[in-house]
């Protein structure tokens, strides 16, 4: 038989034992091309480069013509 708790771990006690499980909140830095906000060490999504060259080719939406 496994081992159990003899008394109810009130709601206070549970929330201090999961204080640390929250949600972090992303941190974002300035594209140094285009200043658009990007993660950190990652290429950008709106330009596409990384340290300095292009590394991702970004398709752009062509106009439509009338």
């Amino acid at each position: 038989m496994t081992p159990l708790p003899k008394k109810k771990c009130s709601h206070a006690r549970q929330g201090e034992r999961r204080a640390h499980l929250k949600a972090k909140v992303a941190s974002v830095v300035a594209c140094p091309q285009c200043t658009q906000p990007m993660l950190p060490h990652h290429a950008c999504t709106t330009c596409g480069t990384y340290n300095g060259r292009e590394v991702i080719e970004i398709k752009t939406k062509a106009k439509k013509s009338s």
